[in-house]
């Protein structure tokens, strides 16, 4: 059996009042006493209302929501997300998660903005794009883009800081011999954090051996090539610095695979402090670059734009948040091979 669409006139109708009473309650605008705009708020929670997005916002140019648009979901994105979720909740904003399912190649940014910041949303927040020279009336905020330089506000960990300190970390114990399993070479943010590795050794006094580099992909599979390569060096590494906390953990796996244990033979250091770091055994050595609060500081930088806190005309907001090294049960000094 077919339903009928819930429509504006069934809640004047059940609340006894006008269409245009009924509007001006769903919309927040004044001219409607406590009392009736209270009536027709139970009706609407009784009914189920919602009153469009898109008609909503042709009304009153604005819709109180916020979209949050990712290519895929992963554990990075998702410690975003529940941040822009906090952050919003009492700020009297809805929000929105836009992810494509199709294939793409790049530039699934303009697609999705396109779609959503003409008249679904007030803002949107990007979380590591590929592309930053999206075009739209409403503001954008990028988290993490993939590139080093943008025309939108930006919200960004200090990638090289970071890097630093894990190899540091690394040094400090006794290392010497330390692998890199990096991330993309096209990405900024993976760049950095071997930049990073690269100045710490020498800083040590510690030569850059290039046979200890290797990259993969920011993923569990990117991560198994580059792992099995390093770890079957016949000088392998007795430490290895990953970019990010996933191609950490698959490496730990594939240690254990090959007989290696962590961190008697072998240390590892991640970066991103997702959950799953500090569950896995052994509990993961990271770094801690705030994901919540790269989500947090990217919703305050747009409610802002929003409000016409920032001069339109002025250079984009690029902010860099602190990172901090965690230290658990993956990395230990080495021990003399047999």
């Amino acid at each position: 059996m077919a339903t009928t669409r819930l429509t504006i006139a069934d809640v004047a109708s059940r609340a006894g009042v006008s269409v245009a009473t009924v509007s001006r309650v769903v919309n927040g605008r004044y001219g409607v006493s406590p009392e009736t705009s209270s009536r027709v708020r139970e009706v609407i929670d009784q009914l189920g209302y919602a009153s469009s997005l898109g008609a909503r916002s042709l009304r009153s140019e604005r819709t109180q929501v916020i979209g949050v648009l990712m290519s895929r979901i992963e554990p990075f994105g998702v410690e975003v997300l529940t941040a822009v979720s906090d952050e919003l909740q009492e700020s009297g904003y809805e929000l929105l998660v836009y992810c494509p399912t199709s294939e793409h190649i790049g530039g699934w940014e303009r697609t999705a903005v396109s779609r959503l910041g003409g008249t679904l949303v007030d803002g949107c927040i990007l979380v590591a794009p590929t592309v930053v020279d999206v075009s739209t009336e409403r503001p954008v905020v990028a988290v993490d883009p993939h590139v080093d330089s943008s025309n939108l506000p930006t919200v960004i960990a200090e990638n090289h800081a970071g890097a630093v300190a894990a190899t540091r970390h690394l040094i400090e114990i006794g290392h010497r011999r330390i692998g890199f399993l990096g991330g993309r070479s096209d990405i900024q943010s993976a760049r950095e954090r071997e930049l990073g590795y690269r100045f710490a050794l020498e800083d040590a006094g510690i030569s850059v051996d290039p046979e200890l580099i290797q990259n993969g992909d920011y993923t569990d599979d990117g991560a198994e090539r580059p792992a099995r390569t390093l770890l079957s060096l016949p000088d392998r590494p007795t430490a290895i610095f990953a970019a990010n906390d996933r191609s950490a953990l698959r490496l730990i796996e594939i240690a254990h695979e090959v007989g290696l244990d962590v961190p008697d033979a072998l240390s590892v250091v991640g970066f991103d402090d997702i959950p799953h770091a500090a569950l896995t055994s052994p509990a993961l050595t990271t770094i801690d670059q705030s994901l919540r609060g790269l989500g947090r500081e990217a919703v305050r930088i747009l409610l802002d734009l929003i409000a016409g806190g920032a001069d339109d005309a002025a250079a984009p907001v690029h902010r860099h948040l602190p990172v901090e090294l965690v230290v658990r049960d993956s990395t230990a000094p080495p021990r003399r091979r047999q």
